[in-house]
């Protein structure tokens, strides 16, 4: 489905991310782990195709460099960590953006009802439906988080990227938006990839993981056979024993 071949790619000539190769299959759910600077974000550039590289990436057995802007926008999303906005549309406007890929005359063409039907489809799966004229710049930074969502899901792509979804949600939401990935990624031909820091979201979302430390991978494959001494290197910690002293912490309080 998704496939990275000897991908390297950086910044002003400096690789971030080195030789990295693996496949997400139709259904598939990974996860990226790994310490602050690893080249988390830089690898999901790449795979969007935002970022110049070495390598090959392709989504369905094509080339991600041989497709159009139009094409790539079709085919892969990437929801990115959001900071601030500084324009003013309505929650409505701005998820009706992720179906510019799909109208026939682009971004002038304006939406059809198709457009407009899936844009409120999405708009009540991420919970902001009732949010609709609403101007983003009002918004909480936890709800402006769901209408990225909401767009990022109207985009309709067979691959949707995430720089730290859950940035912003409260723990309802977390919860939620892990379980809308999981049942979008069920669908035929699509996959998910995730950089996450919350360890215990990843273990719930997916059924792969990436391990990654200095830019390379330190383990790829299922989820459920991870070595955990593997996450402990690339965390330079005792990721388990933390999880197990919270886990009692919660069973003290009962």
């Amino acid at each position: 489905m998704l496939k990275a071949e000897h991908l390297t790619c950086g910044y002003g000539g400096e690789p971030v991310v080195k030789d990295l190769s693996f496949e997400v299959p139709s259904g598939g759910r990974l996860c990226i782990l790994g310490p602050n600077g690893c080249g988390k974000t830089t690898l999901l550039r790449a795979l969007a195709g935002l970022l110049p590289h070495e390598g090959s990436v392709s989504v369905a057995g094509r080339d991600l460099a041989s497709m159009s802007r139009r094409q790539a926008a079709q085919s892969v999303a990437l929801l990115s960590q959001i900071s601030s906005v500084y324009f003013s549309y309505s929650v409505y406007e701005t998820v009706l953006m992720g179906r510019y890929a799909h109208q026939a005359g682009g971004a002038f063409a304006g939406p059809g009802p198709e457009d407009k039907r899936i844009a409120l489809e999405c708009m009540e799966r991420t919970g902001v439906a009732h949010l609709r004229h609403r101007q983003v710049t009002e918004l909480s930074g936890g709800q402006l988080q769901r209408v990225f969502l909401a767009r990022t899901f109207a985009q309709c792509p067979q691959v949707i990227l995430l720089d730290e979804p859950t940035n912003h949600l409260d723990l309802k939401y977390q919860v939620e938006l892990v379980q809308e990935l999981k049942d979008w990624a069920a669908g035929e031909g699509r996959c998910v990839v995730g950089v996450l820091h919350d360890v215990n979201l990843a273990l719930d979302l997916a059924d792969l993981f990436l391990f990654m430390e200095e830019g390379r991978a330190q383990y790829f494959g299922p989820a459920a056979e991870f070595d955990p001494a593997a996450l402990n290197r690339v965390y330079q910690m005792d990721v388990g024993g933390y999880m197990r002293r919270s886990l009692t912490r919660w069973e003290e309080l009962k």
